[in-house]
């Protein structure tokens, strides 16, 4: 995304818009600044000109903020300590760089963090941030480099990756399996997949079996409701194997993978040859072959 300079305030301005702000006063702002009172004055004056409307109400020797400088006063605020913040991660490392990364729960823990050694290892300047978000976000209103996304890949702003289409199963405990017909077990749900059981119905050929008995936040949680005996889980592949291998955990008979999404990776327009950004990504692509690699063989 350009800037227009036309709309860019010089940062003499907005540090001494951003001080007087704080401390409520030029004298005081002028004393941490290192600069005269008058040039102070002139910088408060030159932004408000800019903008074309008044910052502050002058009161005697007090300056107290409009409703407009208010809100403008949060805005630099936080711009500019994110300015400071990419500052001082360049010199702290100025071989690399620092990638904010919004991950699904399960699919970092899972998938992702085994894995990273050897990104980190193979990119030992690129620092690298996680933070979980369960839903969409805008990329606008949040810091984040790149998301890992589940869903269709459909992201306003945002160009995308596609890693591999997840497949679901129907997986429950041995002994629930044997205490009821199978459409009649307790089904567990993902609270962001409302849709997922119709349309692991309608690949099966049969009924929506309607309201589930359970609804989680995470298949972290629907797995140990699983083992547990409270019902059937549908649940990504990759999150049920070791379990489905350890016999704690049974497909249900008949039933078959299904997909109903695919994982992404998204990241804002205008950014994809940050460098950062790109070694991670071409990794991920890498990483991720040979499950898609996988799901072509089948």
């Amino acid at each position: 995304m350009s800037l227009s300079r036309r709309h860019m305030p010089p940062l003499g301005c907005l540090t001494a818009f951003e001080t007087v702000a704080r401390l409520g006063s030029v004298t005081d702002a002028a004393r941490e600044l290192d600069l005269t009172q008058s040039a102070v004055s002139r910088q408060i004056q030159k932004l408000e000109t800019l903008v074309g409307c008044p910052l502050f109400e002058r009161n005697r020797k007090r300056l107290y903020l409009t409703t407009n400088g208010t809100n403008y006063a949060q805005e630099i605020r936080a711009a500019l300590a994110q300015i400071s913040t990419a500052t001082i991660a360049l010199q702290a490392n100025p071989d690399g760089g620092v990638l904010d990364l919004a991950i699904l729960p399960s699919f970092g823990t899972h998938w992702l963090a085994p894995r990273l050694p050897g990104f980190l290892r193979a990119h030992p300047g690129i620092t690298l941030n996680m933070s979980t978000r369960i839903v969409p976000f805008d990329f606008a209103n949040e810091t984040f480099s790149a998301a890992i996304h589940y869903g269709d890949g459909n992201w306003p702003g945002a160009g995308r990756l596609k890693l591999w289409d997840e497949q679901i199963v129907a997986a429950a405990s041995p002994a629930l399996l044997q205490s009821a017909p199978a459409a009649d077990l307790p089904r567990l749900q993902l609270q962001t997949r409302p849709q997922a059981w119709a349309e692991w119905s309608k690949s099966h050929g049969l009924a929506d079996p309607g309201r589930p008995a359970m609804i989680v936040d995470q298949f972290a949680t629907m797995l140990r409701a699983a083992l547990a005996g409270l019902g059937v889980a549908l649940i990504p592949d990759y999150l049920v194997e070791q379990e489905l291998d350890r016999g704690n955990l049974v497909v249900l008979p008949h039933s078959h993978p299904v997909s109903t999404g695919a994982y992404y990776l998204v990241w804002p327009e205008g950014t994809e040859h940050d460098p950062a950004l790109s070694a991670f990504r071409t990794w991920l692509d890498e990483e991720s072959r040979s499950i898609r690699d996988q799901a072509l063989s089948l």
